[in-house]
């Protein structure tokens, strides 16, 4: 009679072996590209996320894998982090449950509104807005700046000025949902937003730009020293929806997919996954070296 081989059988050494030949073939199977260093800023990114669809806990899953090997403390949120129905019931369905893991292990989210968002969402404590529709926060040397384009206001503007030019963060990270640049054929480019936000950014040296809402991946070429992507395929996929044109340095619309960022020193690397874990973009960016202007901003060299 051929007895059921279990680990439990085996010798001490031997059990040990085995279980961490497991561990490492497990976080082989996660195609990690990032330099996963000790004390760099480590965060994951998605956007239009929501759906509580199978294919949004596809995603969860992936991201709750990478992060045994890739232990990113934070998520930021690009918007339209719930669709549909707005109760607790569906925060519940389509954010605690789907990150249920990651939360269990202490990762905290940052989002900002998109226009599928209740705006009392911004009171919701998981998502970390301090019940407020804008606001900013840092750790080491990054600083993130987070803005409610749904509803781009005077105010919101001159705070942003303030906090833009009070920050003397190495890096300046700006995210919010609808992006600027976007070769996603069924939004594409805010230019209405650009007039507004691009001169900012410019004038006080933002690095990086992340926004969701066209559902695609997308990497832009450097427009005006800056660095942007769009990244809203988190829990929602609009298939063949990419236009290539000049400005796009890289993309992704075959597949659901998010991001993995890490940030060490003057270095940024990257990298898009794909919900069945294939990355499918990645690279380093160096921090911009800023020439001041007459008007006294910062420009990229």
């Amino acid at each position: 009679m051929t007895r059921a081989f279990t680990p439990q059988r085996l010798p001490g050494r031997l059990l040990g072996v085995v279980l961490a030949a497991v561990a490492a073939c497990t976080l082989a199977a996660q195609d990690l590209r990032l330099p996963n260093q000790s004390g760099s800023v480590k965060f994951a990114v998605i956007g239009d996320s929501g759906s509580g669809d199978p294919e949004q806990f596809q995603v969860a899953d992936q991201m709750a894998k990478y992060h045994a090997a890739f232990k990113f403390d934070r998520v930021i949120m690009l918007g339209d982090n719930i669709y549909g129905g707005q109760k607790p019931k569906d925060l519940d369905k389509k954010f605690a449950q789907p990150y249920k893991a990651l939360l269990d292990d202490g990762v905290k989210f940052y989002a900002t509104l998109g226009n599928h968002d209740s705006q009392d969402n911004k009171n919701y404590p998981p998502f970390n807005m301090g019940g407020q529709r804008y606001y900013s926060y840092n750790t080491k040397n990054v600083r993130f700046f987070v803005l409610d384009t749904d509803s781009l206001d005077p105010p919101q503007v001159a705070w942003l000025e303030g906090a833009l030019k009070d920050s003397k963060d190495q890096w300046k990270i700006v995210y919010f949902h609808h992006p600027l640049y976007s070769d996603g054929a069924t939004h594409g480019s805010d230019v209405n937003l650009r007039v507004v936000l691009e001169p900012l950014f410019i004038k006080y040296g933002v690095n990086v730009v992340f926004s969701g809402h066209d559902h695609i991946y997308e990497r832009i070429t450097p427009q005006k020293g800056i660095y942007y992507f769009v990244s809203g395929s988190a829990g929602q996929l609009r298939t063949g929806d990419l236009r290539r044109s000049a400005m796009t340095a890289a993309g992704f619309d075959a597949d659901y997919s998010f991001m993995l960022v890490e940030i060490a020193g003057t270095t940024m690397a990257f990298e898009a996954v794909s919900r069945a874990g294939t990355v499918v973009d990645a690279g380093t960016l160096p921090l911009q070296t800023r020439q001041a202007t007459a008007s006294g901003g910062r420009r990229a060299s």
